[in-house]
């Protein structure tokens, strides 16, 4: 039986966890396009990847046409809330995503878009953590955006995949600390790898959860490695 095949979007990928989900998904016999969108180019050559340049991600309309073609789209942009106030956390985070997933929703409501969000997200927008009243806010209101689905990634640690050219230069000196972490918080830990095999896994079956925790995370990643 011939496998199901996709072509998928991704922003983020000169970033740690986009380059990670890209990495999977070039690797995927789900998945057969990859077209990066970002700010500058990634550095890699795959016969699966495209890519397009964005200089500003407030300003998308230029990709009405070109996401016509996709069945997904797996975001991966985002900042740190790290010395950030509300309003500018907004500015990059909310309005930035909604913004692009707009443009993306209109030009091709029968996309799916996946939104990597956090763990102890807010979705009640009330609480007193900003960082997660903003991810709140930008997971609800994607939801209604119009797209075929919407799914929010809320990961909490990541272990990094190894040789990625994006990862974070502190992880050298804490990546130690994973085996333990697995153990005394299982449902808060996961490598970056089995975050894009989540992704994956949704973007091409689909899921019938919209919020998707660490342990769904993990479940969907051996589903998806099952399935190989």
């Amino acid at each position: 039986m011939e496998k199901v095949k996709i072509k998928i979007i991704i922003t983020g990928a000169t970033g740690m966890v986009g380059e990670g989900v890209m990495h999977e998904a070039l690797n995927s016999d789900y998945i057969e396009e990859v077209l990066v969108i970002g700010r500058k180019p990634t550095g890699y050559i795959h016969p699966k990847l495209k890519e397009f340049q964005l200089l500003d991600f407030y300003e998308p309309a230029s990709l009405s046409e070109i996401v016509q073609t996709y069945d997904a789209c797996l975001f991966c942009l985002g900042v740190s809330s790290i010395g950030m106030k509300e309003d500018e956390f907004t500015l990059k985070t909310h309005t930035l995503t909604i913004g692009f997933a707009t443009v993306l929703a209109k030009s091709n409501p029968k996309m799916t878009f996946s939104y990597i969000s956090g763990s102890a997200t807010d979705s009640s927008e009330n609480g007193a953590v900003m960082w997660a009243r903003v991810k709140g806010r930008t997971e609800n209101d994607l939801a209604t955006l119009g797209f075929k689905n919407t799914y929010a990634f809320r990961p909490g640690y990541l272990q990094p995949t190894p040789g990625m050219k994006n990862t974070l230069p502190y992880y050298k000196y804490i990546d130690w600390m994973y085996p333990f972490l697995k153990l005394l918080i299982p449902n808060h830990v996961s490598r970056l790898s089995e975050l894009a095999q989540a992704m994956i896994e949704c973007a091409v079956f689909g899921h019938h959860l919209n919020i998707i925790e660490v342990k769904d995370i993990l479940t969907l990643a051996k589903q998806m490695h099952e399935r190989r």
